[in-house]
């Protein structure tokens, strides 16, 4: 399934430019609403939210992109087997089912809703068919799940935090 491993970085460069157009001025505009429905999150949380700019956010999303890049060229080379691109399409699914829970959740649109419901969640359906149907799917499992989850935050952070430092923010 030579196809799908560009798929995932089309897929995912679509839904990131949802992203950078408009999450950091939603959290802007959101912050108090979000501090006052969820005051049981920690402080470090908000400090974070409240200093991310456009700048750091889009440095983010590239270096996040390298990492989404690597995994696409090796489902490309792999026809879908590779182990690291089967993971990172389901980080990238369950990410977008983040997303439509965190609108659902809020009952508002929020940074990256409208294309996780058109095309991250669709895309992954999609390309996890395919590997099924050519026999290269590995078996869902919780563990598989939890593992795709957490590549997905730890991109995110790692990213997040690189952006920082590479903005001459500390």
């Amino acid at each position: 399934m030579r196809d799908a491993g560009i798929g995932l970085l089309v897929a995912w460069a679509v839904h990131d430019a949802e992203e950078v157009a408009a999450g950091p001025r939603w959290i802007r505009a959101h912050l108090p609403e979000l501090r006052e429905r969820f005051p049981q999150a920690p402080a470090a949380v908000w400090r974070w939210m409240e200093a991310v700019d456009e700048r750091e956010f889009a440095v983010a999303v590239t270096l996040m992109g390298a990492l989404v890049a690597g995994a696409a060229v090796d489902g490309q080379r792999t026809g879908g087997r590779s182990a690291t691109y089967q993971t990172a399409l389901a980080g990238f699914g369950l990410h977008g089912l983040v997303h439509l829970g965190q609108a659902a959740a809020l009952r508002q649109y929020t940074p990256g809703s409208v294309t996780s419901a058109l095309v991250v969640v669709p895309y992954t359906v999609w390309a996890r068919a395919r590997l099924r149907r050519q026999g290269v799917l590995r078996p869902a499992r919780t563990r598989d799940a939890a593992l795709g989850l957490a590549f997905a935050a730890a991109g995110v952070a790692g990213a997040h935090l690189a952006a920082r430092r590479l903005t001459g923010r500390r």
